[in-house]
């Protein structure tokens, strides 16, 4: 991912530094402290408290690093400040329609801050490729692992 700008809304930056801030102020100097107490309890290799202790910090340590370089090349795109609200860009909510009539509504996110279940869809998905500068009434054809299905943009928002 290096070179490559991260888009993500304010709300996802908040939520990833918020994390960040968390494991660096809070769990890491935790877990120090009980390998440092642990460690002072003499042999280390039948430690548990030492042993798990190392063990999570070095997690820790991978998470604050991988954070830190999503941070680094994130660039904070606000939905509202669009200046084409008639298509689909990233930070839109759009509702799709199938075939059968079934609507759905997604927001176009950040990879870092999506959660289908939320409807909040990754801007690299093949969802969000097939909807990119779509305007309502497009039917975009998205290749899924259980094959391509049409969808057509009912309607586009930018909260």
């Amino acid at each position: 991912m290096e070179g490559k700008t991260n888009p993500i809304t304010p709300a996802g930056y908040a939520a990833m530094k918020a994390r960040y801030d968390h494991l660096l102020g809070k769990e890491r100097p935790e877990i120090v402290e009980i390998v440092s107490w642990a460690a002072g309890n003499g042999d280390r290799s039948e430690n548990g408290d030492y042993l798990y202790g190392r063990k999570r910090m070095r997690e820790i340590d991978r998470e604050l690093g991988h954070l830190a370089r999503r941070m680094k090349s994130a660039r904070v795109i606000v939905p509202a400040d669009q200046p084409d609200k008639t298509r689909a860009f990233f930070g839109a909510t759009v509702t799709l329609a199938d075939e059968d009539d079934k609507e759905k509504t997604v927001t176009l996110v950040g990879d870092d801050e999506q959660d289908a279940s939320a409807g909040r869809i990754g801007w690299s998905s093949p969802l969000a490729r097939a909807l990119k500068g779509a305007s309502v009434g497009d039917v975009r054809t998205v290749r899924l692992p259980g094959g391509d299905r049409e969808w057509e943009i009912v309607s586009i928002d930018y909260a």
